[in-house]
């Protein structure tokens, strides 16, 4: 029976959550398999991946062919590295302490990039952060800016339409007190011209 090691897809719709498995190769991507090796979830930066190493390498001892993207997987997490040095043991070129040396090597390089990745990817989330924040205090002053030339442009235009107001007063009043003047003038002059009329009959 031909067996693959492959991805069995699981999660939700855009969220895609992946296991590991090892399944005969005449089964259906998502249907039954014959061991659950691992989880690989690419929703997160750097993706999570856990995997058993020595049933993974087990699995490769006897035969199984993984798929190209579970062999990816296989060779990050350096389990086709282990498989090599194994067979490397096997035929007499490595001894087992040389190849455990080798691997656990490989495995604190291997770590040491994974957590320099993590620290750029956490720098450069500070980074974008704080130029938010900037942009962010920037577009407040320039919010508090207008508004403040807003608030001196409506001060003006109050202080002239009371200036003009108070410059129209006496105007008003003068003509109110002409024309009361008017009235005053013609009725004093009314009796004056019945005089004379009285007089000359």
């Amino acid at each position: 029976m031909p067996v693959r090691i492959r991805l069995q897809r699981h999660g939700k719709k855009g969220k895609p959550f992946y296991w590991i498995v090892a399944a005969d190769a005449r089964a259906k991507r998502d249907g039954r398999f014959l061991e659950k090796l691992g989880i690989y979830n690419p929703n997160t930066n750097p993706a999570t991946i856990e995997i058993d190493m020595d049933q993974s390498v087990q699995w490769l001892d006897n035969g199984a062919q993984p798929s190209e993207t579970a062999r990816r997987i296989l060779s990050y997490k350096g389990v086709l590295l282990k498989h090599h040095l194994k067979a490397g043991v096997r035929k007499g070129a490595l001894t087992e302490e040389q190849a455990e040396a080798k691997f656990e090597a490989w495995v604190a390089e291997k770590e040491q990039k994974i957590s320099s990745k993590s620290e750029g990817l956490e720098k450069a989330k500070a980074e974008a952060r704080a130029k938010a924040l900037e942009a962010e205090k920037e577009a407040n002053e320039k919010r508090a800016q207008a508004a403040a030339a807003e608030t001196a442009e409506e001060v003006a235009e109050e202080a002239v339409a009371e200036e003009a107001a108070a410059e129209q007063t006496p105007a008003v009043e003068a003509e109110a007190a002409a024309t009361e003047e008017a009235p005053a003038a013609e009725a004093g002059e009314a009796p004056a011209a019945e005089e004379a009329d009285s007089e000359k009959q």
